[in-house]
């Protein structure tokens, strides 16, 4: 596509890059938002849709990935590659890239609801965990290296806790010893030169023997290195030396690991900035609340309610813009500040914002077709240098715009033809006009001539729209409306404005007849659309009540017919339980009194009838629970922690309900209760005593209890900030932070204490070490927060 800066600068595009660079979470994707230009290629052009709308898609779903900040590391690469040995910063900074793209891959696997076009790139990553820990375990910070990063270096390491413990033993008998003490200046152990020393006062500087490192400002003290130490100082000198080189030789290890990666981890880079520049154009689109506009392939744009993004929200009106469909060519007429450049401008930006792959802030549904070229002439550019006036300087962009137009154009002129004679200027507006659909590109102008909106009128293919303006309130209401010339109300602005209407006539009466008839057709026409609109916004009333009154009729005859259906099916089932449960019934009768009577010459017939009385009530209280089930309640697994007493709150089992004795329990196990308003006597058996019984809203409790948790789980964050705090003010609240994280779920937790002088983190790790919900604690690692965050795993 070709378009030159000024076209977007003057379509205000480097502003969207920006919008876009800000939303970007990478230096490298904010450096490919800043360079982002639009195509005119479909596959394109919808290949960067596409990856926007499933990065809004996957955003909604999972949130935003964390791309770790990376920083670029194509030098420190290069320098790996080539044999040198990087700073502790520079491995970090491709230790970020090798953490990042494992953890961008772990988001594209984990939770997937649906395939996305990213899924390619995301696959792309190459992880390397083996260098990625091998750099972190060595690398604590960029000015601190583990004593795990090799086993020589954690011995040097020990020598030297040894040897400053040594010679601080040493020096603190100079101290504290009298005969020694008199002499110093200060009872400190302090460091010149990179060596143990002590203060001694200048006369006394033949009492101490060693050597004198430095003096004070005053010239009363001098720093001396008592012998006793000189040799230790010196192997602590040398055990430091030897620590420097094999930090280098760990360092220098690392570097060649990463110079052995370099192709994957400047892919890994590559990816990572991709997703993160694709994940900033899902952002900005959500930002927007833009749409995902149609390519089409037609000549012809459809914006519905298209709102600049450069406008605030809660200011902007939205506009409908049709172009090549009916029309091919576009006039807009109306007052100054009526929102005509704003309607050129929204539509040049829309077309290149798309064309880059941008969601569009419009509603779902517009459409855009692709132009090879958009040419713009806009605002007035005078140049004293040039010698060019307004109609001048407007007129070089146009010469341009004729001479590079093309069938695949976009054609968007304001003011056409202003600044010079009107006549002429309608002419030569009519002419290019003219000019430029006869080549076959979509044009859109703006102007205040009269002549132009004849010319609409009376040439097919060419549309008259006009910005609204509100005479009462001398405001634009700045509505885009289409197929209706407008009126620059001149007249009635000045007349508002406090012209004299003397004037004001005056001025009329040298209006020609033939302008001002036209100007009444306009007037006509202008409040025979009102009348229209209105009446199109009474119907449009009309039919969305009656299509809400039909739902709801449709709605309410649905619940009907569900219910009597319901209904029916019940009492179908429940007639056919009951016959059949009356035809077992009876056949079970039947079949008893026929062994009766076969019984009935036996002697006993009396045991067989009472049998038989007691087998037909069984069997018919069976059929009554099969055929009419009701939930039983009883109480055979429950034993009374005690013997009950009067007064006791119980609870009855078979009726569910609570209650209080009212007696004693009677020898034959019966007890007087009274539940609520009704008073029943019942068997001990059928009671529990309430304080052991959880039965009664045991369901809600639960609920309840899960539902509290939810909550919790979902307000939970994973860090606790206790800067700032004491020790014991720390505790406090780490203590019930950890009831709260054991109820919500979470086992991993981070404590920000910050680094300072390390007392609140020394008096947490003593309470962690008694703490017996702590499995385990260690200090954060880099990008955890480093010495000022301790991260805690509870059981």
């Amino acid at each position: 596509m070709q378009i030159t800066e000024k076209t977007l600068r003057t379509l205000e595009y480097d502003k969207i890059r920006a919008m876009l660079a800000a939303c970007a979470p990478t230096e490298g994707a904010r450096q490919l938002a800043l360079s982002l230009l639009p195509d005119d290629d479909k596959v394109v052009v919808l290949r960067r849709l596409t990856r926007t709308q499933d990065a809004r898609r996957l955003l909604d779903d999972k949130g935003m990935p964390s791309f770790g900040m990376i920083v670029p590391v194509c030098d420190a690469l290069d320098r790996a590659a080539k044999g040198a040995t990087l700073t502790p910063r520079e491995l970090l900074d491709v230790g970020n890239v090798l953490r990042t793209a494992r953890g961008l891959l772990e988001y594209s696997r984990t939770n997937r609801h649906f395939d996305t076009v990213l899924d390619e790139i995301f696959e792309r990553l190459l992880p390397e965990r083996k260098l990625e820990d091998k750099i972190y375990r060595a690398i604590v910070s960029e000015d601190m290296i583990a004593d795990e990063a090799s086993p020589q270096l954690g011995d040097i390491r020990r020598k030297i806790r040894i040897a400053n413990n040594r010679i601080k033993e040493t020096l603190q008998h100079y101290i504290t010893t009298g005969s020694y003490a008199k002499h110093l200046q200060e009872n400190i152990v302090t460091m010149r030169n990179g060596r143990y020393v002590i203060p001694v006062r200048v006369e006394s500087k033949n009492e101490i023997k060693g050597l004198i490192h430095d003096t004070s400002a005053s010239g009363a003290t001098i720093f001396v290195e008592p012998m006793a130490v000189v040799d230790a100082n010196n192997e602590l000198r040398m055990l430091e030396v030897k620590e420097q080189h094999e930090i280098q030789r760990v360092l220098a290890e690392l570097s060649a690991a990463v110079g052995g990666m370099v192709g994957a981890i400047n892919l890994n880079a590559a990816n990572i900035n991709e997703l993160a520049f694709i994940f900033a154009c899902g952002k900005l689109a959500e930002q927007m609340a833009a749409s995902n506009p149609v390519i089409t392939d037609e000549r012809r744009v459809v914006l519905r309610r298209a709102r600049h993004p450069l406008i605030p929200r809660d200011q902007v009106v939205p506009i409908n813009v049709s172009l090549g469909q009916e029309w091919d060519t576009l006039i807009i007429t109306g007052p100054n500040t009526g929102g005509k450049t704003v309607t050129l401008k929204t539509l040049g930006l829309f077309s290149l914002m798309a064309q880059s792959g941008l969601h569009v802030p419009a509603d779902e549904g517009s459409s855009l077709c692709l132009f090879d070229r958009v040419l713009v002439d806009l605002g007035d550019e005078q140049s004293i240098e040039q010698s060019l006036s307004t109609f001048s300087s407007h007129m070089v962009h146009i010469v341009s715009i004729v001479e590079s137009v093309t069938p695949r154009s976009l054609v968007l002129f304001d003011e056409l033809g202003a600044g010079t004679d009107p006549v002429e200027g309608a002419a030569l507006a009519v002419a290019i006009i003219s000019h430029v659909r006869g080549v076959g590109a979509l044009t859109v102008a703006t102007t205040h001539y009269a002549e132009l909106k004849a010319f609409a009128i009376d040439t097919e293919g060419v549309q008259n729209a006009s910005c609204e303006f509100d005479v009462t309130t001398l405001r634009p209401t700045y509505c885009l409306v289409i197929g209706a010339p407008g009126k620059s109300n001149a007249f009635a602005i000045s007349e508002k404005l406090g012209l004299p209407s003397s004037v004001i006539h005056a001025a009329k009466g040298l209006i020609s007849e033939e302008n001002r008839h036209f100007e009444r057709v306009i007037e006509e026409l202008e409040r025979a659309r009102v009348a229209a609109e209105r009446d199109k916004e009474e119907a449009a009333r009309l039919r969305a009540e009656l299509a809400a009154a039909k739902a709801a009729a449709e709605d309410e005859a649905r619940e009907l017919r569900a219910r009597a259906e319901k209904t029916l099916t019940g009492a179908q089932e429940k007639a056919a339980a009951l016959v059949e449960s009356a035809r077992a019934s009876s056949e079970f009768i039947f079949a008893q009194l026929e062994a009766v009577r076969r019984e009935r010459e036996s002697e006993r017939l009396g045991e067989h009838l009472d049998k038989t009385r007691r087998a037909v009530r069984a069997h018919l209280r069976e059929n009554e629970s099969r055929f009419n089930p009701v939930e039983e309640r009883t109480n055979e697994a429950y034993v009374l922690p005690r013997p009950l007493k009067k007064g006791d709150e119980v609870y009855l089992v078979d009726i569910d309900k609570k209650g209080f004795l009212l007696s004693d329990p009677d020898k034959s196990g019966r007890v007087e209760v009274q539940a609520g308003i009704m008073r029943t006597r019942s068997r001990v058996e059928n009671l529990r005593l309430v304080e052991n019984e959880p039965t009664v809203g045991q369901g809600k409790e639960k609920t309840a209890a899960r539902d509290w948790r939810v909550a919790v789980s979902r307000e939970f964050r994973d860090e606790i900030d206790l800067r700032g705090q004491t020790g014991d003010e720390a505790w406090f609240m780490v203590d019930k932070y950890f009831d709260t994280a054991l109820i919500a779920g979470f086992k991993t937790l981070r404590l920000v204490h910050g680094k300072g002088t390390g007392a609140l983190k020394q008096a947490l790790w003593v309470q962690l070490k008694r703490d017996n919900r702590v499995r385990s604690f260690r200090i954060g690692r880099y990008g955890e927060g480093d010495g000022g965050v301790t991260v805690v795993e509870l059981k």
